[in-house]
């Protein structure tokens, strides 16, 4: 019901009389004000005039199911959310859901987590009410090789929200990072069920540091904040990362990966540099020259062989 009585707060836009509320919304006068009072509590700043009524002044910087929803036109990303105050981690959640059915662009979405996963079995350090933590469980048409194409497609959409939303250049480091100014303000992982020939769901989970004190961070790492010396409103670049997700998912579905694949090159940092990647136990170097049509890494060792690299960490010699 609080959904509702925010949703009509905002339609009116002005006071809005007790009376005209609780009759639209079928509740006494009395649950009506119990409503508003929890709304209140969770940082809602509602102004209540006597014999004008209620007025919705400034909504929190929390990433309620409401706050992204509202005005949120995507078809199918985010359609059903799971919001947490704290989790050990979105990653498992998400995972769980899938395996019970749920549907394509469910959304889990944590404002802190104890247990962050990054890559490699790493922690992702993720500080209440200060970034963006979640997990998207996609049921997309790709074999289990092609879907390191969502962890591009995902950096991509990151990117061009950062862009739309600050004007800020983020840059990708394949496969998974996004940086600013060569630090680094995210990551994302990829996580899939999956058997030899097909793609159950994939999880595609990511943290971003928005709102981080530059105290706070830790080395090698930046934020949005530290970026603007002035804060993001978290919910309203979300809602534009998801979008952009979605619209980028779309093309990939309707027309293939060379669209993605070229966006993604010309945001890399990667491509062209000698790097060393360490892949499933063994070290390889050589010049990063291309990503291939699933997203692997193509690597040319000096003595000329190209191989073909599907994961690992990747440091750039120079």
């Amino acid at each position: 019901m609080q959904d509702k009585v925010l949703e009509y707060l905002r339609k009116k836009d002005e006071y809005v009389s007790g009376e005209e509320m609780s009759g639209h919304l079928n509740v006494s006068r009395q649950a009506l004000w119990k409503h508003i009072q929890v709304l209140k509590d969770c940082g809602y700043d509602i102004e209540a005039v006597p014999h004008l009524g209620y007025c919705l002044k400034s909504a929190p910087d929390r990433l309620f199911p409401a706050e992204l929803a509202y005005r949120l036109h995507t078809k199918f990303i985010a359609k059903k959310i799971y919001y947490y105050d704290a989790l050990p981690t979105t990653m498992d959640v998400a995972a769980e859901l899938g395996v019970k059915g749920c549907p394509n662009g469910t959304l889990v979405v944590a404002e802190s987590q104890t247990k962050g996963k990054g890559r490699l079995g790493r922690e992702w350090f993720s500080p209440k009410y200060k970034g963006i933590y979640l997990s998207l469980v996609l049921r997309p048409e790709l074999a289990p090789n092609a879907t390191p194409l969502l962890t591009l497609l995902c950096a991509v959409s990151i990117c061009e929200a950062i862009k739309e939303a600050t004007g800020l250049e983020a840059r990708i480091k394949w496969p998974n990072d996004i940086l600013i100014h060569n630090k680094k303000l995210g990551g994302i992982l990829t996580e899939l069920n999956a058997e030899t020939d097909r793609t159950h769901f994939a999880v595609v989970g990511f943290g971003l540091n928005i709102n981080n004190d530059k105290r706070s961070l830790l080395a090698g790492a930046t934020s949005l904040k530290e970026q603007l010396k002035d804060e993001v409103n978290r919910a309203g670049l979300l809602k534009k990362i998801l979008l952009a997700i979605e619209e980028n998912y779309l093309y990939l579905e309707k027309y293939g990966s060379t669209v993605i694949l070229d966006k993604w090159r010309a945001a890399n940092i990667t491509l062209g540099k000698r790097v060393k990647v360490n892949s499933h136990h063994r070290v390889l170097e050589g010049e990063a020259i291309g990503i291939d049509s699933d997203g692997a890494l193509l690597l040319r060792s000096d003595s000329g062989l190209i191989q073909k690299v599907l994961s690992g960490d990747v440091a750039h010699c120079r």
